[in-house]
């Protein structure tokens, strides 16, 4: 009986849970794509020669000290990697192009826990950001 009020107390304060933290959730803030992975969200933002991601969770930021990460990006036949690396308090960074059509898969991990990875195909109103 203990476990069945515990998870109805569960469920009733999850269903209190304000809905604000959900509204920008799955939206670029930055003019890139979102991806979801374990806790975390990540918006990857291709800016010339650049591949910037940002990481939050549920829009707060998440510290990437210490986090490393990789894009593995397949065009058509060929692949290629880009390798992040933390580049401010919530940022990861590495030298690569993202394009529209692009295949893009995220490892990324903080010492001591599971790696997080998550896939998309970029869209074109998606890699905009990466032909400025």
């Amino acid at each position: 009986m203990k476990t069945l009020i515990s998870t109805l107390g569960l469920a009733v304060l999850l269903a209190a849970a304000p809905a604000i933290a959900h509204e920008d959730h799955g939206k670029s803030m930055h003019g890139g794509f979102v991806l979801d992975a374990g806790h975390a969200q990540f918006e990857i933002v291709g800016k010339g020669d650049t591949v910037t991601v940002h990481v939050s969770d549920h829009g707060k930021p998440v510290a990437t000290a210490g986090a490393a990460g990789k894009l593995t990006i397949l065009t058509g036949s060929s692949k290629r990697e880009i390798e992040l690396k933390p580049a401010g308090t919530d940022l990861l960074q590495g030298a690569g192009t993202i394009n529209p059509g692009d295949r893009v898969l995220l490892n990324v991990g903080w010492p001591g826990q599971k790696p997080m990875s998550a896939r998309t195909t970029v869209k074109k109103e998606n890699a905009h950001a990466g032909h400025h």
